[in-house]
């Protein structure tokens, strides 16, 4: 009995066990065991949301709004857009110098030994102001005054033997004819005197030998005067060259001594003379200058940046006792120095009354004709953006937005606007030195 209760139980067991489902027995094999959260870990992941999110959100504003600036709307000022005719030229600031001026230089060095005439006269051409004293030069002088005189008396010598020789040629010739005709003479005697058996063979001979000898020695004597009169002729000429040029060298040791007296070159008023007796003065030394008193012209230094666009001939304009005057450009002196060139301007017509020698005069220099543009009041907010930027005024004018322009020549009062601004529109054109990195400005009463 109980053997086969032992039976029936373990059978029993195997039956359960077999009905039991597969999925039943995996789950109670795989099942996982929770574990609580950590309340720090949750706090840390809002924090972290929460900056992102307040990051995103600044990013956003910052992008959208930019930074911002304010300012009291009485410390800046505004200028607003307009259309209207552009003038493109710089203000200049020229000074007077006289139209002419001539240098009064010692062409030759020597001591003052007189001084004629005051610094700041008016003086006459060829009008004697300094007088020089030249020991050196002067000796210089008389022994080139007595070289030319030597060399032109030999020049004079040998002339005179050339005349002398061709007189000698003369002479031989008028001797040989006379003999020619002398002892044809003879000879035609001679030979009728033979034939009558009066004289013998040899007399004859000897005559006729004579004869023959004379004509052969004109041949000669002919010959030596053409080729003398041709050599003297070429000579001559040689020495009448030599002798002129002497005679200059004469004249030019003569007139160095002349240059010891300065004189004026030309008629004007005289400066600069700073000279005293006694003084030693340099070979080309700097005695002073001689202006034209009446006559005058504008000298001006302008930046180099305008030397591409200023050129001969330009109108340059000035007002003056409420009357306006024109002039030009005359010249233009290259040489850059200290970042400006010079350029000299005259008048066109009358010059004003009244003005002096280093009077300085604001005149406007004209660079192109003028055109009809948009306009925007200069200021120095230019020289803050290098007119890339500007401030716009809004509409209601609370506040100014940082806009991109495009901005072209300018002058003393606009400045040409090619692109980024309209008509009527209203941009701050004071410094921007304080808030050229903001984006906005808001403008206060306050």
């Amino acid at each position: 009995m109980n053997k086969n209760s032992h039976v029936n139980n373990s059978n029993t067991d195997s039956a359960t066990i077999k009905k039991i489902p597969k999925a039943v027995v995996g789950a109670a094999m795989d099942r996982k065991i929770e574990t609580k959260k950590s309340p720090i870990k949750k706090i840390s992941l809002m924090v972290l949301v929460m900056f992102i999110i307040g990051f995103v959100g600044y990013f956003a504003f910052y992008v959208n709004k930019g930074l911002s600036y304010s300012i009291n709307e009485n410390q800046i000022r505004t200028g607003t857009v307009t259309n209207g005719e552009f003038k493109d030229f710089i203000p200049v600031r020229a000074r007077v110098t006289p139209f002419r001026t001539v240098f009064l230089d010692a062409i030759e060095g020597g001591r003052v030994e007189k001084r004629l005439v005051d610094d700041g006269a008016l003086v006459e051409e060829g009008q004697l102001i300094v007088q020089l004293s030249n020991t050196g030069l002067q000796l210089d002088v008389m022994r080139n005054e007595a070289e030319v005189t030597q060399q032109l008396n030999n020049m004079r010598t040998i002339e005179l033997q050339l005349e002398q020789n061709r007189l000698s040629h003369k002479r031989n010739l008028v001797e040989i004819n006379y003999q020619i005709t002398k002892l044809t003479r003879q000879a035609e005697r001679q030979r009728v005197l033979f034939k009558q058996n009066s004289i013998s063979q040899s007399m004859l001979d000897d005559t006729e030998d004579d004869l023959n000898y004379y004509k052969q020695r004109l041949q000669v004597t002919l010959e030596s005067q053409a080729t003398d009169a041709r050599l003297q002729e070429t000579q001559m000429e040689f020495l009448k060259e030599s002798g002129n040029r002497l005679e200059q060298n004469l004249i030019f040791a003569r007139n160095n001594m002349d240059k010891l007296n300065v004189r004026a070159p030309v008629a004007g008023k005289l400066s600069g003379l700073n000279v005293e007796i006694g003084q030693s003065i340099a070979r080309g030394g700097r005695l002073g200058q001689i202006d034209d008193p009446n006559n005058y012209k504008l000298t001006a230094n302008i930046d180099e940046y305008y030397l591409g666009r200023v050129d001969v001939g330009q109108l340059v304009s000035f007002k003056r006792d409420n009357k306006d005057y024109s002039m030009q450009i005359n010249k233009i002196y290259p040489q850059v120095n200290n970042g400006q060139f010079i350029v000299d301007m005259v008048f066109n017509d009358e010059q004003p009354s009244g003005i002096r020698r280093g009077q300085t005069i604001q005149t406007q220099l004209t660079l192109s004709d003028s055109n009809t543009a948009t306009l925007l009041p200069n200021g120095a907010f230019y020289n803050d953006t290098g007119g890339s930027w500007v401030f716009v005024v809004s509409e209601n004018g609370n506040e100014a937005v940082k806009r991109n322009v495009r901005l072209g020549r300018s002058n003393i009062n606009y400045i040409e606007v090619l692109s980024g601004l309209e008509q009527g529109e209203k941009v701050i054109t004071s410094s921007y030195s304080s808030y050229t990195d903001m984006d906005r400005l808001k403008l206060t009463e306050k």
